[in-house]
């Protein structure tokens, strides 16, 4: 991985060229079948990393409607395409919405996958209502975090697990209750309506048995192998929503949903950043322009 000249983005026809004030990333993203080939299956390295985007439009593509030059935009970049760890990217206009004013770079950059992830996850396969439980893996971690705001918003009562460390934050973001995930923790969890799990592993296995009749266990970490007795289990990969992410800088901006941002970097440390990427709770954003 190194920081060097790449050739200007092309906007396609729908696109837009985005310059990349902040941008942000999943380690795991290295992993992904979609970094290293394009839609037809194709090879296309060298590629530029990086999925979440803050900066402002530069360009517009042919038939693109809804943006326009210089405004102010914050979303995903698309999955088998050249992402947002550059001074400018090429982004589906769909997958970007405004960003208000009052928003700087680096906290909308910290957004996008969390956000939407975590809102996608318990809302829209979790069905999350007020009164229930929510229980909340890695509560500590960027999405996690997240979804603690949220479920806490939306009337839920909210257990956290994690590691030691995140459990004043896990706190501080409105879980009622933090379990630190070691031994028997399910003892100390209790079961609950909706389980998010973006651990895997032994975590998201040992958690079906903690859905109550009727839950749901949803994970963005691998599909389920051992599935809730009475309930359901779903994998699911998070999808660009406009409206969404209007929704949740609606949010951001008057100060009910706030992004934990663990560290913020320059891109040419890029390199060290995912390298570094576990030591860091919360987002690792990295600032490219202004």
């Amino acid at each position: 991985m190194v920081v060097e000249e790449a050739p200007y983005p092309k906007a396609a026809e729908n696109d837009v060229v985005v310059r990349v004030h902040a941008a942000s990333f999943t380690p795991g993203e290295l992993d992904w079948p979609g970094t290293w080939q394009d839609r037809a299956g194709r090879d296309r390295t060298p590629v530029v990393p990086g999925h979440e985007v803050s900066g402002e439009v530069a360009e517009l593509g042919y038939g693109t409607t809804g943006l326009t030059v210089g405004q102010r935009v914050f979303g995903l970049t698309d999955w088998t395409r050249d992402g947002s760890l550059a001074e400018y990217v090429a982004v589906e206009a769909r997958n970007l919405a405004p960003l208000p004013a009052t928003i700087d770079h680096v906290t909308a950059a910290a957004l996008p996958m969390a956000g939407l992830t975590a809102r996608q996850a318990l809302f829209d396969h979790g069905g999350l209502r007020a009164g229930q439980t929510a229980l909340i893996h890695g509560a500590g971690g960027a999405v996690g975090h997240t979804a603690v705001q949220l479920a806490r918003r939306a009337g839920a009562v909210v257990v956290g697990t994690g590691r030691a460390r995140d459990r004043a934050a896990a706190l501080e973001a409105g879980a009622d209750r933090f379990v630190v995930l070691e031994g028997r923790f399910e003892d100390e969890t209790g079961p609950a309506d909706v389980v998010l799990d973006v651990i895997g592993g032994d975590v998201l296995a040992r958690s079906a048995a903690l859905v109550r009749p009727g839950g749901t266990l949803v994970t963005v970490a691998a599909p389920p192998t051992v599935r809730p007795a009475d309930g359901r289990a779903v994998f699911f990969v998070v999808e660009p929503d406009r409206d969404q992410l209007a929704e949740l800088a609606e949010w951001v901006r008057e100060g009910r949903l706030v992004p934990r941002v663990g560290a913020v970097r320059e891109l040419e440390q890029v390199r060290e950043a995912f390298l570094g990427k576990g030591k860091v709770p919360g987002k690792t954003v990295v600032r490219v322009a202004g």
